[in-house]
This record gives C-alpha cells, structure tokens and sequence, in this order.
C-alpha cells in the first residue's frame, strides 16, 4: 500500500506524472460516463476522475470507504481555487479498495449537521474532519514551541506522580482505591504543585513539564475533568525575570503557531484595576466599556436601591453603552437584567440620556445637578444608555457588570474577533474570606508568597494583605498564571495559621511537604499555561472540546466508551469497597 504523494501535496507543476494515492472517500459524483472522486487524508483533499471503463467496479464505492488509485496528474479545465490541490486531478488508471465502510452517522466535512452528542459519540469520525485535524494538529504545534523554547532556556522536563495523596484545600480531588491499603485512597493531582517546588528543594533549579491534571469540577465550555498544563519552576528568579520568561514563551508560540509576533514586554495591570475597570480578574480588553465607580457620585440621590448600598458600606458602578441608547428596547435591557440577576445582583437600574433629557424608571430620583454630576462622571451624552448594579457585596456588583459587559462587547460587535491581546494581572490578594464558613481561604494556594511589603500583613491585616502573584489573560481567558513561593518555614507557619490550618491539620495534609522545607529550601516561582484553553484560543474554537481528541461531555461522561462505568463486584471486593444499594438502583 504505498503512495507517492498525500492528498494535499500535488500542485500543476507535477502534471503528467504517474502517482499512487490512498485514502477516504470524502465525497463521490456520477456524472454519467464518469465519475469524480474526492480522495482524502490529513493532508488535504485530491480529486480523482474515473474513466466509464470503470462503471462497474465504482458504483458500490461509498463515502469513507479507503481506495489507493494510481494515474495521471492532469491539469483540470475547471479549477477549485478554493482547494489547494484545485488546479490538478488525477485521471484514475487502476484502483484498489482497501477497505469498506458502513454509511457514517455524521457528515464528515468542515460543515456538518450533526449534534454534539452525536459527534462526541462518533468522535473517530468527527475527527477526520479536517477542521477538527487541523485544531489537533496546531494543539501539537504549540506543544513543540514549548519544548523547544523552554530546552533552549535550559530546562529540564521532569515527570511527577499521577497517584498522590489527597489535599482537598481547592477542587474536588478524583480518588483512587488502594488494593495494597484497603480503605485508603490515592488523588489524583489537581497540578504537580507540591513536586515541582520538591525538585526545587532538590536542586534542579528549572523544571518544566507537559502536566496532566484532574480536577472533580461542573463543567462548563473552557473546563475539561482532565486537562493539560504546561508547568514551569525555577529558582533563584525574581517576579520581573519569570514574566520576561512566561511572555517569551507565548511570543515564541504566537510566532510559530499563527506567525503574529506581539509586542513585549506585555501589559500589567493590577487585580484591584482590573476589578474596578472590568468587574473581573480576567478582563478582555479589545474594548471599552470601563466601570465607573459611582458611589460619591450618587451618594445624595434619593434611590433606595443605591442608598441601601452605600448605607451597607457597599458598591453602586455603571456602564455607558455609548450611542446605542435607541437600539436597546425595554425587552432587550431586561434581557440584561436577567443576566445581572444569575450573578446575586438583585436586578439592573437603568437611564437612557436623550435630546428630551433622561429617561428610565430611575430617572425621577436625579435633581438637575445630580443628573449632570452622573453624567460628567460616565461621560454621558445623548443617546447614550447608562447601566446601574449596586449592592452591599463587591464582587456581586462586579460578577454581574462583568456578565453584562462581555455580553455587550460580543452581542455589539465592538472588538475584531481574530485579534489577540494579551497582558498580566498582577498584585493579587493572598486571601479571599468566606462568610459562609467565616475563614479565608488562599486565592491561589496555600503556599504563594507575599509580596515583601506585605509580610507583615499576614498577621495584622489578611484582609489587604498582596500576594506575588499573576496571570496572563488573552480576550478575556485566563491563560495561566502561578507566583513566588514561600520558602521558609516560618513564613510557611504563619500562612497556614492565617487560614485556619490546625497544627494537625498541617501535619495530616502538608508533614512530608513541610518537612523538606527544613533542608535549604531556595527561592523559586513559577507558573502554569493551560494548553487546552491556549489551544482553544489560538484555533478560535467555541470549546475546549474542540482542541482535546477525546474529550468529555458536559456531564463528565466519556461518550465514545460510556465512562464512567459500573465494575464487576470481584473487583470491589478486592478494594474492600462496597457500593450502596440505592446508588445501584439509581444507575440501573
């Protein structure tokens, strides 16, 4: 079964030679005497012209049934300018099936009808599809910058343990039953986190590695069960050095993958501006639509939805829609309301500013002189539609913004969505606070350091105490992200008190990683690049479906092999585990 050239390789200039090609059958046309065949691979698409010599041997061939023919390179008198190989086809002088297919449950095309469900489920199929192999393979592309980027940089890949022990601080951990340790169980890492700052313990001072994690999540379109990270540590850099190195990196992928050299060095762009501008931590901006803080402004107005707010040492902020006040009906700002509401908001104030004057349900709260103060403060003018969250909580008044404003930025079309534009969030907090368990939790994880203007913090004032931490975010994605590490067991003490963490506590979860701090634990940092989502991005896919060959479904299922499954009850015993009889009956 030997060929002389792909599917996608032969051009005019290799007219008149006699070639061997092999592949599927993407689509077939009788066309009386003859009959045209698109002969397919990975490589691209050939078209193959069968002479009425072959009527009989043809007519049963089907879509996806695997032919290897050998003929002529002609040059075609009606060419496909839209097809690479558009300017050839190949008159066919003898052919061979070498294998059949049934008819495929989906169009295997660029364009094809199927669901999701049904794709996933046939995803063998699905992914003959040259835009899906065309998304594996640019996935494959950015993971061979990364190694040559990061062995350039002197690097060493490292592999850590799948089978861990359980740190149920983050994500749900997926367990693994222990034959050798009946009623014990292994976790699956949720990142090699806690290994790679062994390895700095260690001595190998730069480690990186092609990571897969696991994490016991609701799934949404960017969030995948299992996943892959592009881990990366090293020691003895401070923060400036490794995000000059992280953003090589993405420059040296967005080169090689997409041929688009970005500027460097990359924006930053603290967390407190980025929640005051964009509401999120994440934000996209390719475009406006900034937050405007309002509470001094609107302090005075008699609204009682505002003055509650501010009453509660809460948070009133706005958007202006500008110029878009006309196009946005009753139902429409309702719409918006509806998605302010999924984020705990309470609902959605609103004004439109118009030749007339201001008009909207709140607009007989404002005198004359509020009214020009608030729009002075959104730079409101006519025809602008100004936007209102306020509530006692910050990050309501933030989340529901935020939803409201990428909403806006995509259903207005206000930003080109073939551009990249990426920068870092830096100067995170150390802690966030719970009020429904009235402890703080790490924003990061438990052993990010503080920035050394705030070591004292993590005592007196955890509240405003800042991490050294960051992320890259691209159009509103978080790309990854990572921190300087604390080093010393003291400062390690410290932050595990701040979190409620008793000394058994630290002892159970943390003793074998404590312990190995106590032998000269240098300096390091590092940070993580989700693949899947850095894949997702570049290819433009809606999903991290898209970018992942053999990815699950929404509800954690494996659509291909019906994971997960029910084992035989001999394999339970041998665990010791024993599964109840309603959780039977409810899967039956």
């Amino acid at each position: 079964m030997k060929r002389t050239h792909n599917n996608g390789e032969l051009r005019l200039a290799d007219a008149g030679k006699t070639v061997t090609l092999i592949g599927w059958v993407a689509k077939k046309r009788n066309m009386g005497a003859i009959a045209f065949v698109d002969l397919r691979d990975r490589y691209g698409i050939t078209q193959c012209v069968f002479g009425e010599n072959f009527n009989d041997a043809i007519k049963d061939v089907k879509n996806e049934y695997i032919l290897q023919v050998t003929g002529k390179v002609l040059e075609r008198s009606s060419k496909n300018p839209k097809m690479p190989t558009g300017d050839i086809e190949i008159e066919v002088s003898e052919f061979k099936v070498i294998n059949k297919a049934k008819q495929p449950p989906i169009i295997v095309a660029d364009e094809t009808d199927a669901s999701e469900e049904t794709r996933m489920k046939y995803r063998y199929l699905d992914l003959r599809r040259p835009v899906l192999q065309n998304k594996i393979i640019t996935r494959a592309k950015i993971v061979k910058s990364i190694h040559e980027f990061l062995d350039n940089e002197d690097f060493v890949e490292i592999e850590t343990p799948y089978l861990n022990r359980s740190t149920p601080e983050g994500a749900r951990d997926f367990l693994v039953p222990s034959r050798v340790h009946k009623g014990e169980f292994y976790a699956l890492p949720q990142s090699p986190q806690l290994f790679k700052q062994l390895l700095m313990v260690s001595g190998f001072e730069k480690y990186y590695q092609i990571a897969r994690c696991f994490r016991d999540e609701d799934l949404r379109a960017d969030r995948q069960p299992e996943f892959t990270q592009v881990d990366v540590e090293m020691s003895f850099m401070d923060t400036d050095q490794i995000l000059d190195l992280g953003e090589r990196l993405v420059a040296k992928i967005m080169h090689d993958v997409k041929g688009i050299d970005i500027d460097l060095p990359l924006r930053r762009m603290t967390w407190h501006d980025a929640m005051e501008k964009y509401g999120i931590d994440k934000p996209d901006t390719r475009f406006g639509l900034e937050l405007v803080n309002l509470n001094e402004t609107v302090k005075d107005v008699d609204f009682a939805v505002f003055k509650s707010a501010i009453d509660a040492n809460g948070h009133v902020k706005g958007i202006n829609v500008k110029g878009e006040a006309g196009n946005f009906s009753r139902k429409k700002i309702d719409a918006l309301g509806e998605i302010a509401k999924k984020y705990k908001a309470k609902g959605l104030a609103w004004l439109k500013i118009t030749a007339e004057g201001p008009k909207g349900p709140i607009a007989k709260f404002f005198n004359e002189e509020q009214m020009a103060r608030l729009c002075e403060a959104m730079d409101a003018h006519d025809n602008d539609l100004l936007l209102f969250v306020a509530d006692s909580h910050y990050m309501v008044v933030c989340d529901a913004l935020a939803a409201i404003r990428n909403h806006l930025g995509k259903e207005l079309k206000l930003y080109d969505p073939h551009t990249f534009d990426f920068l870092w969030i830096v100067d995170f907090p150390m802690f966030e606070y719970r009020e429904d368990e009235g402890r703080y939790y790490a924003m990061h994880h438990p052993f990010t350091r503080p920035k050394e203007s705030d070591l004292d913090k993590i005592d007196t004032d955890p509240a405003h105490c800042l991490a050294d931490a960051y992320d890259i975010v691209l159009n509103g994605f978080e790309l990854g992200g990572g921190s300087q590490r604390i080093y010393d067991e003291e400062l390690q003490d410290r932050a595990f008190k701040a979190l409620g963490f008793t000394p058994e506590r630290i002892r159970s979860q943390f003793g074998w990683f404590v312990d190995a701090f106590q032998y000269g634990a240098p300096p390091h940092g590092g940070f993580a690049l989700g693949l899947d989502r850095v894949a997702m991005l570049l290819t433009e896919s809606e999903s991290l479906r898209d970018v992942i060959a053999f990815p699950k479904n929404t509800s954690a299922s494996d659509p291909v092999t019906d994971a997960p499954g029910v084992v035989a009850d001999e394999q339970l015993e041998e665990l010791g585990i024993e599964v109840c009889a309603d959780v039977k009956s409810e899967e039956n």
